[in-house]
């Protein structure tokens, strides 16, 4: 009854924050380039809002629930891909040369995850279209935690001015890091039940701690933007005295 309850407590304090959040976006004076953002979080909150419908009406071991996962998977997986692609672009956004170079890349990347997707599905049978979405889901989930995490390493080669980018970055690292570690047990522990439950609660965790990270980020601070200023203010007085 516990774990229900704290499961239930994460999942709506998630639904709030993605909400919440989604909304601050919308009216954010920079909303057009908070889109990709937006787009995500939107994606991220019907799929979960759909699951959660459906596991209410059939349960955890239903078809109709599996069905419904997969598919709003395949949704949410595109979603993140996209979103570390455009992460990419603003990272680049002064170095057309470096993007250009990357762009490509990042296309080549998506069409090897295919393809590959589909060699490895065409020695397998059942329902057809549940078990490619599984396994291309896999393979582009993993493709985008070694994509988010070259982009961390990219922002601190070039030392990218936008501290927001990286902060973004980093929660989606934290989305990542936590559900790759916690399946890597599952098929470690000898004990499946225990590593299934952690594996349960370590997802909506890593994806409440994303949302925490990201609303520090996205949300304005009026102290915060006050230290901002400052920093500016006391760089430009060090580069006037500089030069004189």
């Amino acid at each position: 009854m516990d774990g229900n309850l704290v499961s239930y407590g994460l999942q709506y304090a998630g639904y709030l924050i993605e909400a919440s959040l989604i909304l601050c976006l919308i009216a954010s004076r920079q909303r057009k380039r908070q889109v990709p953002l937006a787009f995500y979080l939107s994606s991220l909150l019907a799929a979960e809002v759909a699951r959660a419908c459906v596991l209410h009406a059939y349960g955890l071991k239903s078809r109709q629930y599996s069905d419904v996962y997969w598919r709003t998977d395949f949704l949410v997986v595109i979603s993140l891909f996209i979103l570390v692609c455009l992460f990419f672009r603003r990272a680049c956004l002064h170095q057309e040369k470096m993007w250009r170079y990357l762009r490509l890349w990042l296309t080549f990347i998506c069409l090897l995850v295919v393809g590959i997707s589909g060699l490895l599905f065409s020695h397998q049978y059942g329902n057809l279209f549940t078990d490619f979405v599984v396994e291309f889901n896999q393979n582009l989930y993993f493709t985008c935690l070694v994509l988010n995490t070259l982009l961390y390493l990219l922002l601190q080669q070039i030392d990218s001015a936008d501290d927001q980018l990286g902060l973004l970055v980093c929660g989606v690292g934290i989305q990542f890091a936590g559900p790759a570690a916690t399946l890597a047990l599952v098929h470690l522990m000898t004990r499946q039940g225990f590593a299934e439950s952690l594996f349960e609660f370590t997802i909506p965790l890593c994806t409440l701690g994303m949302l925490l990270v990201w609303a520090y980020a996205i949300v304005p601070v009026r102290g915060r933007a006050v230290v901002t200023r400052s920093k500016a203010t006391v760089l430009a007085e060090v580069t006037a005295n500089l030069n004189v």
